[in-house]
């Protein structure tokens, strides 16, 4: 008797995982006087003693060993008027920081003109996981933008999606 279960298809769980919605972040950093960054919705909270997030990109990134070397990172929340960012920042091989208005952390990472927060952190963890890294990050300073009314960036079953109200 075989307890291994059928495979998975990989477009099934694609499709699967996009009923669970997620707020949209840019991941950031600055090494060598070059700002980098990238679109990620696999962003979470891990621990508050000490704080600990947490985010998963894929092990063939082009962004994310510079962002290793610099041994830190910043966490852009987008708001829902960022979305031409998101789109943007999910490029490969196209100047993703044209046109974006951005300020250094404390930390030195960019910060995104217009997010609802930022975290800056430093590179706590790093574990391989599948076709994925999962990256854990210390935060040593954070702070809510001026966007006093303006709500997250969603996304749903392949979607950019609003809250309701």
């Amino acid at each position: 008797m075989s307890l291994s279960s059928p495979a998975i298809e990989p477009l099934r769980f694609r499709e699967a995982l996009g009923h669970y919605a997620s707020g949209i972040t840019v991941i950031t950093s600055h090494v060598h006087d070059e700002p980098l960054g990238f679109t990620c919705q696999s962003f979470y909270s891990v621990s508050t003693n000490p704080p600990l997030v947490s985010f998963s990109v894929m092990a063939h990134s082009a962004s994310y060993p510079k962002i290793r070397q610099a041994g830190r990172f910043a966490v852009n929340i987008l708001s829902e008027t960022q979305v031409e960012i998101s789109d943007q920042f999910a490029r490969r091989g196209t100047d993703k920081w044209r046109g974006v208005e951005w300020q250094a952390s404390p930390l030195g990472n960019p910060v995104i003109a217009g997010s609802l927060h930022w975290l800056d952190c430093e590179i706590y963890a790093e574990h391989s996981a599948g076709d994925h890294l999962i990256v854990i990050g210390e935060v040593k300073a954070l702070s809510r933008q001026d966007a006093a009314f303006t709500q997250p960036l969603l996304y749903f079953k392949g979607q950019y999606r609003n809250m309701a109200a």
